[in-house]
């Protein structure tokens, strides 16, 4: 028997308002549903909507309540009822059933059609035309567009440009030409327009691929920790707002943390990265100033920087909702499983149908996660084949007001058992825009 805060192990115990098993948090009184308010003592298993799903069994002694540890239910994720309701909570319209541990990645890939992973290069030059086309026609539309229409002509070239972002990410998995020197090329100068160094990027998104969703180290977004909101009042309220609402414009931060800095890199890397490096500064250096010298500061506001941050909400945007949900772990090195992380820890999410054709369908992730090897224009047809083998376990979502207001006021600050912990619950006074985001973000799905 465990104990309880206050009363010693043994046969009988009188629990009161808490009750504690070994490594778990304590648990209110009514911490399941359909359990009456009173004593009992639970082993603990994952929280929904700070609610526990293991059975309680209370039995009335005299003096107090005799408890008994039953086995662990099983998860959540195996209660379809939950996982509507859960669905629906976070602004999915599908939550997966848990993968089994004997399942393995390579079984996921096996299941795969052998022709998803062919590279055709008359489809990948067709990707590079629609990208081209579509930035020269969204700067036009900049070009000739009254005051009052540039957000849309903004939101339709940064959307181009992400294209571009996605072509440059096929030639880094080397799924977009034969030839690899050509896959350099283009990948360096499809980034050149982002200021965003190939090189470093691709090094750095490998091990994103390599570890998804596990602590530490996986290069994507990472869950906050709680001594780092510790560590003093102002990293904190920055966390807080980085996390909250420019949390879609956190990608900036990335790029400047991950992409410049040489000693992040081993020393066979660094040639490499250096050439990379290179080639964004000239086009800095010859690029800026030739709009600049065209059309004045004002002009390189409109016809770079504001597509630009365009870009860097859809770069942030696909990130977090690829890999963040509340159902959705970080697991240590030692408790990681691939095929979990990979299949159950991405979610498939649908867009309007103009933003999936100009980022040629990265929002198809769930294949991408199962083989980076898979070309962009070949995912379709991979997640058919996924959703018809695998169909149970996948989670999926269209892009809603509910899905985005549940990454940005819940999941937050890491903890083991919950997941998450939202910053209003470990600093209220300091989570005003937390506090703001859940009141008056709209809840649409």
């Amino acid at each position: 028997m465990a104990t309880a805060s206050g009363v010693s192990a043994g046969p009988v115990l009188q629990l009161t308002s808490f009750c504690r098993v070994p490594g778990s948090r304590l648990l209110p009184r009514r911490a399941a549903t359909g359990v009456p308010a009173g004593n009992f003592f639970a082993k603990r298993g994952l929280v929904y909507n700070r609610r526990s799903y293991h059975h309680f069994l209370p039995s009335k002694q005299r003096g107090g309540l005799q408890a008994a540890v039953l086995p662990v239910a099983p998860s959540i994720l195996d209660d379809e009822e939950k996982r509507k309701q859960m669905a629906e909570d976070f602004g999915f319209t599908q939550i997966g059933e848990e993968l089994p541990d004997s399942v393995t990645l390579k079984d996921v890939m096996d299941s795969l059609p052998k022709e998803v992973f062919e590279i055709n290069d008359v489809k990948a030059w067709t990707s590079v035309l629609i990208s081209v086309t579509s930035y020269a026609l969204g700067l036009f539309f900049i070009a000739k567009s009254p005051w009052y229409l540039l957000p849309l002509a903004w939101a339709w070239t940064g959307t181009a440009v992400t294209g571009f972002f996605v072509i440059g990410h096929d030639c880094a998995h080397k799924s977009f030409s034969r030839n690899k020197l050509v896959e350099d090329i283009v990948g360096t100068l499809a980034f050149m327009p982002l200021i965003y160094p190939y090189e470093p990027w691709r090094f750095k998104h490998d091990r994103h691929h390599a570890k998804t969703n596990m602590l530490v180290e996986d290069t994507a977004w990472q869950p906050v920790w709680q001594k780092e909101i510790e560590s003093s009042a102002f990293l904190r309220k920055a966390i807080i707002f980085g996390y909250g609402p420019i949390r879609p414009w956190m990608s900036i931060a990335h790029w400047l943390i991950w992409h410049f800095d040489l000693k992040k890199f081993r020393p066979n890397e660094v040639p490499r990265v250096k050439i990379s490096l290179a080639s964004v500064l000239a086009f800095m250096a010859i690029g800026w100033p030739l709009i600049i010298l065209k059309s004045g500061l004002a002009g390189w506001f409109k016809f770079w920087f504001m597509p630009w941050m365009v870009y860097h909400f859809w770069m942030s945007t696909f990130t977090m909702v690829h890999h963040t949900a509340p159902h959705i772990p970080f697991k240590s090195s030692e408790e990681w499983n691939a095929a979990q992380a990979q299949l159950n820890g991405t979610v498939h999410c649908n867009y309007p149908q103009w933003i999936e054709i100009l980022c040629h369908d990265i929002n198809v992730h769930v294949p991408h996660h199962i083989s980076p090897r898979i070309p962009s224009y070949n995912l379709r047809a991979a997640y058919d084949s996924i959703k018809q083998n695998w169909g149970k376990y996948v989670n999926e979502a269209n892009w809603n007001w509910r899905l985005m207001k549940t990454i940005l006021t819940r999941c937050h600050v890491y903890d083991k058992e919950r997941y998450y912990v939202p910053f209003d619950e470990l600093a209220p006074e300091e989570s005003q825009p937390i506090k703001f985001l859940r009141k008056f973000m709209p809840d649409y799905a």
